[in-house]
């Protein structure tokens, strides 16, 4: 009697040993499905990521607005009227002059970074994250070098200070350049005015370089000359389509 039970309870255990194993292996096959369904979709996805930078590294971008960069012009002409107004003598006052010009590129900075956003969110839609990074990426180290640069000769060397104008276009040349990869090539004509805006402010050589129009006049034509040149090639787009 016990060996007939024995057998019942062991064909009973194996029975239910062998469900258990059938389920854990059925559990463990649709896991290692899901898993490679993941990697898969995973894959999917930093394709599309990478083709999506892939393209918007080679469109041009039209995210700047032809009028916001030409008011940013005149806001600088606007910046040296008022320095030849108010601060006659800036080599005496070096802090008041640094805050004049500083406080006008960060308004123009807001101002050009308000309007590429959404400018590019109507114009480039789906694309218009990777094509705003990629416009920050360009210009952002400049920026950064610009400003560093202040830091270290306003601590390190006030006495050559009068430098700083012609650097700042220098610098500001480098992030035009960077930019002409995704702008209308005529945009490097502006880069290179910065540069020689630049290199003649500081062949002055002397207090002359922190003359309010050295300021004015390369940054105010500068901003028009590169808003007069998206606004005509973006009518010759118009035209040619």
């Amino acid at each position: 009697m016990s060996k007939i039970f024995d057998e019942i309870f062991d064909e009973i255990f194996d029975e239910i040993f062998d469900e258990i194993f059938d389920k854990r292996l059925q559990f463990l096959y649709f896991a290692m499905q899901s898993l490679d369904d993941m990697n898969d979709l995973n894959k999917v996805l930093d394709d599309i990521t990478s083709i999506r930078r892939q393209v918007a590294h080679s469109t041009q971008f039209r995210g700047y607005g032809p009028a916001t960069l030409a008011s940013t012009g005149v806001l600088s002409v606007a910046a040296a009227a008022a320095q030849t107004r108010w601060l006659p003598d800036p080599a005496n006052h070096i802090v008041a002059y640094l805050s004049i010009w500083i406080w006008t590129a960060v308004l123009s900075a807001a101002l050009i970074g308000t309007q590429t956003y959404t400018r590019t969110r109507r114009i480039h839609s789906g694309m218009a994250d990777d094509m705003i990074r990629t416009a920050v990426e360009q210009f952002l180290p400049s920026v950064g070098a610009g400003g560093l640069l202040t830091v270290v000769f306003l601590r390190s060397v006030p006495e050559a200070l009068w430098m700083l104008p012609g650097l700042w276009q220098i610098i500001f040349s480098l992030g035009v350049f960077s930019s002409c990869r995704f702008l209308p090539r005529p945009v490097a004509a502006v880069g290179v005015w910065y540069l020689l805006t630049g290199l003649t402010s500081i062949a002055l050589g002397d207090n002359r370089a922190l003359s309010p129009w050295v300021m004015g006049i390369a940054y105010g034509a500068g901003q028009l000359l590169v808003a007069g040149i998206l606004l005509f090639t973006a009518e010759e787009g118009r035209d040619e389509t």
